[in-house]
């Protein structure tokens, strides 16, 4: 094979494993890694609360894409290429084993984000990789004479290449060097965060979790958005798996709607309306002479139910035989679709993935190359492509990574 030179810029999880995939499938390839930061990785190190949620076991491409709110559809193809399966192999040749939790979440067996991170660091050492941390790019230049790049970086120093990868996340100056070259981009909008409600009794409540609840997104003009899984109560309002993924999925809608709109919860989603009802009306008969407050005629935690009782205007101290019919129908209601206002998206630990990027129809999945601009190549979250929580985003990021590896080494 004739030497080629190659370049990735950004060292992160894509950035990372594109290098090592184009250095291992042609080893004659001169492959360098550009990264701005003096530490290559950090999302890696940070994911997962620190343990890394590597993947999801999730084996079927079909069900697979359906995880993505952007991007499913194109990765179809990409994931009979690479999936989940192919990321548990991928580490476990080099030394590092996966587990599998309740959840289908997969991480390291070490439960230390570290583990990926060193592994990654000692494939691309062992592949020849050059990688160059501390290095900003400010600008890339099609050549004119030639096939090929020129990268100019902040140093004042210049690198040509006849490849490139680019895998810069959702930075801006990797949408900047993308529409230089003549790619558009998706505007970029938070993906995954969480709901502040303005509600001081609610947020009194911080540390409590349901387990599942059903969520309901109604935002004016716009179609309907569910979600069922856990919740978690915040002092800013609601967190939890089951927001995030709602998050995600509105994403867009949310944000052109100030973050401002009505969230329907129901807090018994296992029992049919009718059961809720029926369970207040037998607690009422066979508890009458007990508070409304100490005894709870369903079963949710203690503080939450009385929070419910008092949003129904249901004074505490009421005893049940006294609750009227019309008082009833209102805790009913505040169980199975209380109403709460969001007033904006709250900061989350995870907040990093965003929606937006490189419009899909301009990349070819089987090769992750641009149709735009040859030799080109995009990997990861710098795509239009975001996932729920869960090891979805990482996935996106092997796979695409991968490929584009494969067919920049060729």
């Amino acid at each position: 094979m004739p030497q080629i030179t190659v370049v990735v810029i950004g060292g992160g999880a894509a950035g990372f494993f594109g290098a090592i995939s184009c250095a291992e499938a042609n080893p004659q390839a001169q492959v360098t890694l550009i990264e701005a930061s003096r530490q290559p990785l950090a999302k890696v190190l940070i994911s997962g609360g620190g343990r890394c949620n590597v993947t999801h076991a999730c084996f079927s491409p079909e069900e697979l894409v359906q995880n993505y709110p952007r991007g499913g559809k194109a990765l179809r193809g990409a994931f009979t290429r690479f999936q989940p399966q192919d990321t548990v192999a991928w580490f476990a040749s080099r030394g590092v084993k996966l587990k599998t939790e309740a959840d289908g979440r997969m991480f390291p067996i070490t439960d230390r984000s570290e583990t990926i991170v060193e592994c990654l660091i000692k494939a691309a050492s062992q592949a020849g990789v050059d990688v160059r941390i501390g290095n900003p790019v400010v600008a890339v230049k099609r050549q004119s004479t030639a096939p090929g790049f020129a990268i100019f970086l902040k140093s004042g120093e210049t690198i040509e290449c006849d490849r490139l990868l680019l895998a810069t996340g959702s930075s801006a100056i990797g949408y900047k060097i993308a529409q230089e070259l003549g790619h558009q981009i998706e505007t970029p909008v938070p993906s995954l965060f969480t709901f502040n409600i303005a509600e001081p009794q609610l947020r009194s409540l911080a540390g409590i979790s349901v387990d599942p609840v059903y969520l309901r997104l109604s935002i004016p003009n716009q179609p309907q958005l569910q979600q069922t899984g856990p919740l978690l109560i915040t002092h800013w309002g609601v967190s939890g798996p089951a927001v995030l993924k709602l998050s995600a999925w509105g994403a867009r809608m949310l944000r052109e709607n100030h973050y401002q709109c009505k969230l329907y919860i129901n807090w018994l989603p296992n029992l049919q309306q009718e059961e809720v009802k029926q369970n207040l009306l037998s607690v009422k008969q066979e508890w009458g002479k007990k508070a409304i407050a100490l005894h709870r005629g369903v079963n949710l935690p203690h503080r939450l139910w009385q929070y419910l009782v008092n949003r129904a205007d249901i004074p505490p101290d009421t005893h049940w035989a006294e609750i009227s019919n019309k008082a009833l129908h209102l805790l009913h209601q505040e169980i199975i679709q209380g109403q709460y206002l969001i007033s904006g998206k709250g900061v989350f630990k995870e907040e990093f993935v965003t929606c937006g990027g490189i419009k899909l129809k301009e990349v070819n999945f089987k090769t992750m190359a641009s149709r735009l601009v040859p030799g080109l190549y995009f990997a990861g979250e710098v795509l239009d492509i975001d996932g729920i929580t869960g090891g979805f985003n990482f996935q996106s990021a092997w796979t695409t990574a991968y490929l584009a590896g494969q067919d920049l080494g060729k």
